[in-house]
């Protein structure tokens, strides 16, 4: 009986917020696209001075002269938390909506970008390291970014309603606490994603680099 009560829940919340989930996965995507074609646009100088400064991280890397993995997993567990608090925060202030899509579609340009980078500068090698660089974690923190973004903008639009359209719905209490719970839930996600970040990508990503080099 639990069970298929959390599969309605579930299939409820999205049948629900359907249309803003299309919105912002297409949001990032454009995001991602944009960020792969910034590539494009840079100078011959700039490249060779990213490069440089990638060359020199994959050679610590190779060297196993990176951070603790404990270390590692606290700077990701914090940085996307702290990523995913501002949109919690946004979402509750009603006039962050606009700057929850604007940091969604950063997000999904810094990860068009660094793919867009390294498959340009090394080709089939440049793949090769983003997917084990990048697409482990991201796996999972891309797919908790977009629902933190849909929760953010919901619950924005809901108390835009009720405070400018004076529209009657539920009460705000319950309603701010599902969307607490939600985050924390979400934190707790992205603790798992600091882990793979932390313990699984580095060891793919010397692995890689010793074979290609």
């Amino acid at each position: 009986m639990k069970k298929k009560k959390y599969q309605d829940i579930i299939s409820n919340h999205f049948r629900e917020h359907s249309s803003i989930y299309l919105f912002v996965v297409v949001l990032f995507l454009m995001g991602v696209i944009f960020g792969a074609i910034v590539v494009n646009s840079l100078s011959l100088t700039q490249k060779e001075d990213l490069f440089y400064y990638l060359s020199q991280f994959f050679g610590q890397v190779s060297d196993g002269k990176v951070a603790e993995p404990y270390d590692l997993l606290l700077q990701s567990f914090f940085h996307n938390s702290k990523f995913v608090g501002l949109m919690w925060i946004l979402g509750v202030s009603v006039i962050g909506l606009p700057v929850i899509l604007v940091l969604l579609f950063i997000k999904g340009m810094v990860v068009g970008f660094t793919v867009g980078f390294l498959v340009n500068q090394m080709k089939w090698n440049g793949f090769l390291l983003s997917f084990v660089s990048i697409l482990p974690q991201n796996l999972i923190i891309i797919p908790i970014f977009i629902f933190g973004a849909t929760l953010s903008v919901a619950f924005s639009i809901k108390m835009i309603r009720k405070q400018f359209m004076k529209k009657m719905g539920q009460p705000v209490l319950p309603l701010l606490g599902r969307y607490v719970l939600a985050y924390l839930g979400a934190l707790v996600i992205l603790m798992m994603a600091a882990s793979v970040e932390a313990y699984i990508s580095p060891a793919l990503m010397k692995f890689v680099i010793n074979a290609v080099q």
